[in-house]
Formats: structure tokens, sequence, C-alpha cells
């Protein structure tokens, strides 16, 4: 595996497009100052994943960007590129070669990609850790960094050498590791928590769904009870009602016998009377009506001369003509002769009626004996009606007893049969509240299962986060074995270059381990 190319354009004082083509082995980049040599190497270090400005020398990181100069404009954004040769198959990938890109826009975003395709910066560093390339392993190297590493603390080389030893992707693993694990811990007691509050709720759910079953069966069985008991009710009622009803029928036919014995006695009543008025004869009654109609006949006479003499009066009073008043004296002679004619008629009609007036008191005695015979019967017969009538009244009373009593009976009826309808909207509450506790309880099983499930997947993710932990301690404890032998090997390397290179200098005889015997 080898860096094949460097594609840089917008970068820091590359403006166009350069493409610096390499091949295997050393590549060196020569140049006067000024030229873009130290920005190749800060493109390599940005494109790689480098985070902090003075990285790449810079302030912020926006100043990465072409700034412009006096005759080009400035850009919008900066873009590298790093192509990497994986023939040798070393970063686990099935692509022969991997081009890494990082674009940066002046309005702070920034893109990833890999093989063109949008990626993670995370991704990007993950398969670079595994061949010991990434922003954090040490390998660009500047000026003046290989003093530092040389005159650096052991426990700060140690962390060099751990870096370039690529113990750093372990490192990384294991604490993501831990991090899971310790996720997985704080679940697991979320979970128990959970489980301890819902078996402390489900105890008196159970008591509450037991008390709801023992009230539904006791409630069913009340309603049964009191469906019985008004059941009996209802058939003592409607007996009751059928009575009543044939006693109607009784007292119905009773008073419609009594209204035609009624009937009878007005019947005879009327017959009575209308014999009575029969008994005074018609000549009687002829002669009467023909004085009647005389004296009648006398009265309108004397009121139309009356009449006429008052109108002769206004006449004459208003009148001068002696024809007129000539005219005015017959008239009143004639009217006096048809007065005269009608006094003689009168005279000769008063024998008729002396006797019409004698006839007429004999008649008005008849009639008083008649009606003190008709006084001495006829309370018989009103003592018979009242009796009736008495009758009457009690069968009428009777009948509206009746009626009180069947308004009664079904009012009783009405009442008994709302009281049946509350037990069933209440027995239809009960079962109701019965289905929702069951259906409270089947949740909380379901979330208990669920929690259960829960504990169990966490379980078996923790264990198998340990496991990743072992391993990965293991890798770490094969890393720090292989550090540790790298470390004796530049130990023994340094020793030996110290040792070629003061072979030729006067009056050094060698190594101090060469000259110095230790008993075994």
């Amino acid at each position: 595996m080898f860096l094949k190319s460097l594609s840089i354009k917008g970068f820091k004082s590359f403006a166009d497009t350069a493409v610096l083509d390499m091949e295997p082995g050393v590549t060196v980049v020569v140049g006067p100052n000024g030229s873009g040599k130290s920005n190749v190497v800060d493109a390599i270090a940005w494109v790689l994943g480098a985070q902090a400005p003075s990285a790449v020398r810079s302030q912020k990181m926006d100043d990465v960007i072409f700034a412009g100069t006096a005759t080009r404009a400035a850009l919008g954004r900066a873009e590298v590129s790093i192509t990497v040769d994986n023939a040798s198959g070393q970063l686990p990938v099935e692509f022969s070669e991997v081009t890494i890109t990082r674009t940066l826009f002046r309005s702070g975003e920034s893109e990833y990609a890999m093989n063109g395709a949008p990626c993670r910066l995370l991704d990007i560093q993950e398969l670079l850790s595994d061949v010991g390339v990434g922003r954090q392993q040490h390998v660009i190297i500047s000026q003046g960094q290989i003093d530092a590493v040389l005159n650096a603390r052991p426990e700060d080389r140690r962390a060099i050498i751990e870096d370039a030893a690529g113990i750093l992707k372990y490192r990384r693993r294991k604490e993501k590791a831990q991090r899971r694990l310790q996720a997985t811990e704080a679940n697991l007691n979320r979970l128990s928590d959970l489980l301890r509050e819902v078996r402390r709720q489900l105890r008196p759910l159970e008591r509450q769904a037991d008390a709801a079953r023992r009230h539904g069966d006791l409630l069913a069985e009340l309603t049964a009870l009191r469906l019985h008991r008004a059941g009996r009710e209802l058939a003592t009622l409607r007996t009751r009602a059928r009575d009543e009803a044939e006693t109607r029928s009784q007292l119905a036919a009773a008073e419609s016998t009594h209204h035609a014995a009624l009937s009878r006695l007005d019947a005879e009543v009327v017959a009575a009377e209308a014999e009575l008025a029969s008994r005074g004869g018609d000549d009687l009654g002829d002669r009467l009506v023909r004085l009647e109609a005389l004296r009648e006949r006398g009265r309108g006479v004397r009121g139309v001369l009356v009449e006429r003499l008052r109108g002769i009066e206004r006449d004459r009073s208003a009148l001068v003509s002696q024809q007129v008043v000539v005219g005015l004296e017959a008239e009143l002679e004639r009217s006096e002769a048809e007065m005269a004619r009608l006094e003689a008629e009168s005279e000769e009609l008063a024998p008729d009626a002396e006797r019409l007036a004698l006839d007429e008191t004999e008649l008005a005695a008849d009639r008083a004996a008649f009606e003190v015979d008709w006084s001495d019967g006829v309370p018989a017969l009103g003592g018979h009606a009242a009796e009736a009538r008495g009758e009457l009244g009690v069968l009428r009373a009777a009948v509206a007893q009746a009626d009180a009593e069947r308004r009664r009976v079904a009012e009783r009826l009405a009442a008994l049969e709302e009281a049946a309808d509350r037990l069933e909207v209440e027995a239809g509450r009960l079962r109701a509240d019965l289905s929702t506790g069951e259906t409270a309880e089947e949740p909380l099983a379901a979330e208990v299962a669920v929690a259960e499930s829960r504990a169990h997947d966490a379980a078996v993710a923790r264990n198998a986060a340990w496991e990743r932990v072992v391993a990965a301690e293991a890798d770490v404890r094969a890393a720090t074995a292989s550090v540790e032998a790298l470390a004796l090997a530049l130990d023994e390397a340094r020793s030996r270059a110290g040792a070629e290179h003061l072979a030729g200098v006067d009056g050094v005889l060698g190594t101090l381990l060469d000259l110095v015997e230790v008993d075994e």
C-alpha cells in the first residue's frame, strides 16, 4: 500500500486544480521558499482528518480556503482528494484503490467522501486506523519533532510508540465497548427499577381484579334474585289486574242496567205529565183561544186609533188647508164609528167572557186537585229514582276506585320495569368495570413480559460486551508486548548505531555492556 496521487483545489495557495502523481518508494518535493511545499503536507494532514487549525498552520479552519489575490478572486470552497493504492489488500475494503475526499465550504459546512460516496469522518478514521494511518498517528513528522521525541520523557515516548504501533485503534474500541457496557448496565438498572415498579403495581391490581370478579359474580346473583322477585310481583300484579278488569266489567253491566231503569222511570214521568196536560178538554181550549184573539184584536184597534188621533193632532197643527181638515174629520168619524162597532161587538161577547172566566176557575180547581193527587204518587217514584241514583253513584265510585287501583298497579309495574332497567344498567357498568380491570391487567402483563425480554437482551448484550472487552484487553496485551519488543529493538539499534559511530573515536573502548562482567 502506498500513496498514489494527491489532488488539491482551492486549498491555501492552490487556486487551480493541482494533481501530484506518486510512485512506490520515496517521493521528494523540492522548490524555493514560498512555493507551497508545506501546503502539500498540510493538505495531506487535512484530508486525513485534521480538526485543529494549528495542525495546518492556520488561525481558523476557513483560512485554508483560497483567499484570492490582486488578480484572482477568492474561492468558496477547498477540496483535497488523496488516492491510496490497495492492491495488497491492507485496507479492509474490496477496492484496489481508495480515494478519500474532504471538502470545506466558506459557510463552515464540511463534507467527506470515499470513492465518491458520502461518508462520515468516523468511517475514514476507522478505515485508516487498521493500517496505522490517521490524524492522531505520527505519520507526518515535522521539523524539530524528532528532537522532541528523542528528548521526551519515558512515559511520553511510550505513548508515542503505542500510537505508532497501532494500539490506539484497540484503545478506542475498548473505550467504545466500555461506554456500551456502561449504557447497557444503566439500561439494566432502569429495567430492574421498571420491573420492581410493575411488580409493585401488579399486586394491588391483581387484588382489584379478584375483587372485581367477586363483585361481578355477586352482582349477577343479586340481579338474578331481583329479577326473580320482580317477576313474581309482576305475575301477582297481572293477576290482580285481571280480577280488577272482571270487577270493572261487572260494574259496567250493573251501571247499564240502572241506566235502563232510570230511563223507564223518566218515560213514565213524561207520560204522566202529558196525561195531566190533556185533562182540560178541547172545547174549552178553543173558546179560550177565541176570547184571547178578540181581546188582542181590540187592543190592536185601540192602539191604531190612538196613533191616528195623535197623527191628526200633529197634522192639524201643521196643515192650514180646509180640505185636509174636512178629510181628517171624516176619517175621525169613520174611526169613531168603527170604535162604536167594536164596543158593541165586545158587549155581545161579554157573556161568553164571563162564562170562559168561570170555566177557567173550574179548570184551575181541577188542576189543583190533580196536583194534590200527583204530590201523593210522585214521592214513591222519586224514592225509587233516588235509590237508583244512589246505587248508580255507588257503582260509579266503585268504578273510579277500580280505575285508581288499575293506575296504581300500572305505576307499580312501570316502577318495577324502571328498577329492572336500572339494575341492568348497573350490571352493564359493573361488567364494563370488570372488563376494564382485565384490560388494564393485560397491558401490565405484556409490559412485564417486554421488560423481562429487554432485561434478557440487555444481559446478552452485556455478556457480548464483556467478551469484546476481554478480546480488546487481549489485543492490548499483545500490542503492548509488540511495543515493548519494538522499544527493545530500538534501544539495541540505537546502541549499535552509537557504538559504530564511536568506534573510530580515540579513547573509546566499546560499550559498557561489553566491558562489565556480572556474576550470574
